[in-house]
């Protein structure tokens, strides 16, 4: 119990430099798992807020990214993006948490001296395994009476990356349009990758006149564009309260995570 406590504490305080994930009362970090170089184990850490006791299973799951940022589930790899689970060994499968209890998980690659230069990705997957029948009430399944209720299962998954050999991206920015029809303030683009590799990071809009400082309108935090895609869709709702979009410019980038640099940049004339 001891151990879990200081995990949960842990969890927390890394909320404050650290990217977490959660739905339901389940938090993940980190959100996602880049294995590259010598790195072959990470540890991720699970903390249940509830006030209930509950049991995740993990296990991998499989997805292919579409240009509008939506994932469709699949079984079979694309040719330019492998499955990674093959590779990882993640220890224990199932935890169980109690109320306002952090657990460690363990990731680790198991490399071969045959896999192919490129990137690999699976997403782990954190179920719910709670008994979601409400207590008193059974379930009706017969020919005179069917009774069906949508019971929603709380599930999380996080992307793992390995990366073999030289690997590396080039990204553009595009098709830049304003559309500022019945105050919609919105800007869309397209982030166009090449490589085999993919990209991530933040997005952030400014608004620029000469001779002033420019004024951060926009953003969006964690994009990706994986290796299964050449370029994804994008729009950004724009803050404009403070500023006049009829001049001026809009300067859009597109900004690493970890080391904060610039991997692609655009503008527009207003």
């Amino acid at each position: 119990m001891q151990k879990k406590l200081i995990v949960f504490v842990n969890l927390f305080v890394s909320l404050f430099c650290l990217s977490v994930f959660a739905q339901g009362n389940l938090y993940v970090t980190p959100n996602r798992v880049v294995f590259e170089g010598t790195n072959l184990k990470e540890v991720l850490s699970l903390a249940n807020t509830g006030n209930e006791t509950a049991t995740y299973s993990i296990s991998f799951v499989q997805r292919r990214m579409n240009e509008d940022g939506s994932f469709t589930v699949i079984e079979t790899a694309d040719e330019d993006a492998p499955f990674a689970d093959p590779y990882l060994r993640i220890y224990p499968r199932q935890v169980t948490l109690e109320p306002k209890e952090g657990q460690s998980i363990v990731l680790q690659v198991k490399r071969t001296g045959t896999m192919p230069e490129g990137e690999y990705r699976s997403h782990i997957y954190f179920r719910s395994e709670n008994d979601y029948v409400p207590l008193g009430k059974e379930a009706k399944d017969t020919l005179k009476t069917v009774s069906v209720k949508l019971i929603p299962v709380f599930g999380i998954s996080i992307p793992i990356i390995i990366r073999v050999g030289n690997t590396s991206a080039t990204t553009t920015l595009n098709d830049l349009s304003l559309d500022l029809k019945n105050k919609k303030n919105e800007l869309t683009f397209t982030i166009n990758r090449e490589g085999n590799a993919s990209v991530y990071g933040d997005l952030k809009v400014e608004y620029i006149q000469q001779n002033k400082k420019p004024i951060e309108i926009g953003e969006i935090s964690g994009v990706a564009v994986y290796t299964n895609i050449k370029k994804r869709k994008m729009a950004i709702q724009l803050n404009a309260q403070d500023v006049n979009l009829s001049k001026g410019k809009l300067k859009i980038s597109y900004i690493g995570r970890g080391d904060k640099e610039v991997i692609a940049e655009a503008e527009i004339n207003l």
